[in-house]
């Protein structure tokens, strides 16, 4: 056990808890004045539901050692030996957490598999159901990300054996959400307005960049935690996350310019999420000089998609999940094929002359966005045939705070 690792741990278990506030404050900016409270319920809310689930049945899912599976064979799922934290207690463990308790491993994992299900509801904001949403996220973290943490992350998956790399959830928790939430956005429909005057424009602006630097904030235990011990991976981690957030920031807000002629406050927190998403994967792999390039793609490149997605396909992802996460996931995950330093991870990417890393990335974000979007499709597709996952008109109109919850959070 090393006292200052599991010190580390600690504060890196809360900050990524703070995300889910961050988020939800974030995500409440953006949407219309009538579903502010609806918005925050859900990243607030989710995190309650995939608690229990994870205990339950999820972080087994997720860590436990393989299931032999038909066909198939090892390493897509984990066995029940950790079911109801059985086994997950204050000694550390001899495969994720050789100095650390594991329940404290377990309790950091956590916090990423509840922020991960609440991401996708940007996509479907103003208008889903409240049931749906719930049934949504217990399906979603049971079938979706849990099998796919133990791909990635488990000990020994099958990704996880072909060489994926994948540090902090490019792939687990930015790609799987970014584009669930596209597949969720295109079968739930475009929002309705309640007059032809009514816009579909942040309502608060200040709370969405009070948001943003929360999740800035949180990210450090994001990805600097996942080192899992307080030493010189989990420094470079933090450096390299605030680097690319920096470099994100600045390009979403340069191309916005170069369109629109104006520096946008929404497009700069926007942009620095982008830039921590995409560094996300390659944070304990890749030095500033790499993180700095990933940031400076990944914001001119999440504005341009999010562009694309909105007027010229006209697909109503309300708050731009796929751009920001699906598509900043997937240029993390391959930029860490290409920038990976072989100092720092142990293993090189195409830069380092490792070209085989760059293709085993590319493999590894194919199968992610298969796997997220059948599995979505499905999921969906049982909870409209059980409750219908769209509220009635009515309820969409007035918004879903007074609908749904009975409280408004702004009065006339």
């Amino acid at each position: 056990m090393d006292t200052g690792n599991t010190a580390w741990l600690l504060i890196s278990t809360a900050l990524v808890m703070f995300m889910l506030p961050g988020l939800a404050l974030f995500y409440g900016g953006l949407v219309r004045r009538k579903n502010v409270l609806s918005t925050i319920m859900h990243s607030f809310f989710g995190l309650a539901l995939v608690t229990i689930v994870w205990v339950i049945v999820g972080f087994s899912i997720a860590f436990a050692p393989s299931v032999d599976l038909p066909i198939l064979g090892t390493g897509f799922i984990g066995n029940l030996d950790y079911a109801l934290f059985n086994g997950v207690g204050m000694e550390p463990s001899t495969t994720y957490a050789t100095t650390i308790p594991f329940v404290l491993f377990a309790g950091f994992q956590l916090m990423f598999a509840a922020i991960t299900p609440a991401l996708i509801t940007g996509a479907f904001a103003e208008r889903k159901k409240f049931a749906s949403f719930v049934t949504f996220t217990i399906l979603w973290s049971l079938f979706i990300y849990s099998p796919l943490a133990h791909m990635v992350w488990g000990a020994d998956g099958w990704l996880y054996k072909l060489g994926a790399l994948d540090y902090a959830g490019g792939t687990v928790v930015h790609i799987s959400s970014g584009v669930s939430a596209l597949v969720a956005a295109l079968m739930i429909g475009h929002r309705r307005k309640a007059g032809e005057g009514e816009k579909m424009e942040p309502h608060d602006v200040p709370m969405v960049v009070l948001g943003a630097g929360i999740l800035w904030f949180g990210w450090f235990g994001f990805n600097a935690g996942s080192a899992v011990a307080a030493d010189g991976r989990a420094a470079m981690a933090l450096v390299v996350s605030t680097v690319a957030a920096a470099a994100g920031m600045i390009s979403w807000v340069g191309a916005q310019y170069l369109k629109t002629k104006k520096v946008s406050v929404v497009g700069g927190a926007a942009g620095a999420v982008a830039g921590l998403v995409a560094v996300t994967p390659a944070s304990g792999f890749v030095g500033v000089g790499g993180a700095l390039v990933i940031g400076l793609v990944v914001g001119g490149l999440s504005y341009t998609m999010a562009g694309i997605l909105r007027e010229r396909l006209k697909i109503d992802d309300a708050l731009d999940v796929f751009a920001v996460h699906g598509v900043g996931g997937m240029w993390g995950a391959i930029a860490t094929g290409i920038f990976a330093v072989a100092a720092i991870g142990g293993v090189g990417g195409l830069i380092e002359g490792n070209p085989q890393q760059l293709l085993t990335q590319l493999f590894a974000v194919g199968v992610t966005v298969v796997f997220a979007a059948a599995g979505t499709v499905v999921i969906m597709l049982i909870i409209n045939a059980i409750f219908g996952v769209r509220v009635p008109d009515e309820h969409e109109e007035i918004g879903l705070d007074l609908a749904i919850h009975g409280e408004a959070a702004y009065t006339a």
